[in-house]
């Protein structure tokens, strides 16, 4: 299908709340596809829909079993266990933050067939499913940062866009 452009730190419709969609009754496979490409092209490990500009709840990701596509993703559980660790984001590139987040979830959305699905992750996968849904949520990573981590990270991003 097609690479898109990855919004990054500044763009408004990152900060955006994406609108739930109805895979059993809206073709979401040209999206999934081009979400696919662009993560893949990127490199990422997972991709949200509003990450090219589409304010739709979906995103994709290939952590341990391939390529997935979910929609409308809910968080039913977190652990009470938080473990910090640092994250990239393909919208803020070239830069890792430390965040802490829960390190078991369970997450109920829809696959693209129109299907509810439960999924219980732990680490890295669980990791990259809070941080998609962040996304959707319009957050991103900067927003859990620690006020030092954010002001280190933009101070380094600022340094990448001018070649330093």
């Amino acid at each position: 299908m097609a690479i898109h452009h990855i919004r990054t730190l500044g763009d408004p419709v990152l900060k955006e709340v994406a609108a739930p969609v109805d895979p059993a009754n809206e073709s979401l496979d040209e999206l999934v596809k081009n979400l696919a490409d662009t993560m893949y092209n990127a490199p990422g490990l997972g991709l949200a829909a509003n990450q090219i500009g589409v304010l739709k709840q979906v995103f994709v990701f290939d952590v341990e079993d391939g390529l997935r596509a979910l929609a409308n993703p809910k968080m039913l559980w977190q652990s009470e266990e938080i473990e910090e660790d640092e994250e990239g984001c393909l919208s803020l590139p070239e830069v890792r933050v430390a965040i802490a987040r829960p390190t078991r979830v369970k997450v109920e959305a829809t696959d693209m067939a129109g299907n509810v699905v439960a999924i219980e992750a732990e680490g890295l996968l669980a990791r990259m499913i809070q941080h998609e849904i962040d996304h959707l949520n319009g957050r991103l990573l900067l927003d859990r940062a620690s006020r030092a981590e954010r002001k280190r990270a933009i101070r380094e991003m600022n340094q990448l866009r001018l070649g330093g």
